[in-house]
């Protein structure tokens, strides 16, 4: 991990496309800015957690009835 120490109105730059700056600090909370491309997402890191636990529910469900309609059909589509 890479730790940096910036002041209000300073900057990191993460490749050409991605600059986070101290937009302001209050107490023990810092605000941030991010600019990036539209195409990159940008959470806090809970939100991408469960973005990520959702996806991973909704795969598991999808192969879960995949597996019940292959079922079914090596049965002659016939339902028990």
């Amino acid at each position: 991990m890479l730790v940096l120490t910036r002041k209000l109105k300073e900057a990191i730059q993460i490749g050409d496309d991605i600059e986070v700056v101290v937009l302001a600090i209050d107490g023990d909370q810092v605000k941030l800015g991010i600019r990036a491309p539209k195409h990159i997402d940008v959470h806090r890191k809970e939100i991408y957690l469960a973005i990520q636990a959702e996806n991973n529910a909704a795969s598991l469900a999808s192969i879960t009835s995949l597996q019940q309609l292959s079922d079914q059909l090596k049965k002659g589509g016939k339902k028990q």
